[in-house]
């Protein structure tokens, strides 16, 4: 990477923000291999997805202000991971999956203690279906339960695969509408955001 970043005329003048569309596109080839269980093709995509990281720290090494490399990176995880696993570095007790849960989320929480809201640290650029999935998750822990409108009765789902053919058909009426599912989406989690911090503030 030092020597693709140094003899490469186009990788010299690379910036992190140049680097987002490939950061997602292989993110998605990663997603894509797994969900097909190709072993092949999810060994060489995790390979371009490491690239990525690679790429991005030596971009960063050469910042004037505030540079760090790729062995700060692996630092600060290793770190961050020991900190979250007290039950394997430290003398914390866990059983099931659920007790790990709880020491994750509860160093999780003394990290980001500069965080006011449940919604911080929620990406803004996630797909909005993503994003919706985990707003309604960190919503229930204000509210008490998934802030579901009441105006809209969804089907009764048996299965994920059901589910999957009632958001086609939603999308599929979104489109006789000439309706942009993606914004009416963030649009209604901008204004459940507005009313989760609402009910903080209280």
């Amino acid at each position: 990477m030092r020597q693709v970043r140094e003899r490469c005329v186009w990788s010299q003048r690379i910036t992190h923000r140049d680097l987002v569309p490939y950061l997602i596109e292989e993110s998605h080839e990663v997603i894509d291999a797994v969900e097909a269980g190709d072993r092949a093709e999810l060994r060489e995509e995790l390979g371009d997805l490491l690239w990525q990281v690679l790429f991005h720290s030596a971009v960063a090494a050469q910042d004037a202000d505030e540079p760090f490399d790729i062995d700060d990176v692996a630092r600060g995880l290793t770190e961050k991971m020991v900190r979250r696993h007290p039950h394997v570095f430290g003398d914390a007790v866990a059983t099931t999956p659920e007790e790990v849960l709880v020491h994750w989320n509860a160093a999780k929480a003394a990290e980001k203690r500069e965080r006011r809201s449940v919604l911080d640290g929620v990406p803004v650029g996630m797909p909005a279906l993503a994003r919706a999935q985990k707003v309604l998750g960190r919503a229930a822990k204000v509210v008490g339960s998934d802030p579901v409108p009441e105006s809209v009765e969804g089907p009764a789902l048996a299965s994920e695969s059901a589910l999957g053919d009632a958001l086609l058909a939603l999308v599929a009426q979104a489109r006789e509408n000439g309706w942009d599912a993606e914004r009416a989406l963030r649009e209604r989690l901008r204004r459940l955001e507005d009313e989760v911090r609402a009910a903080e503030a209280r």
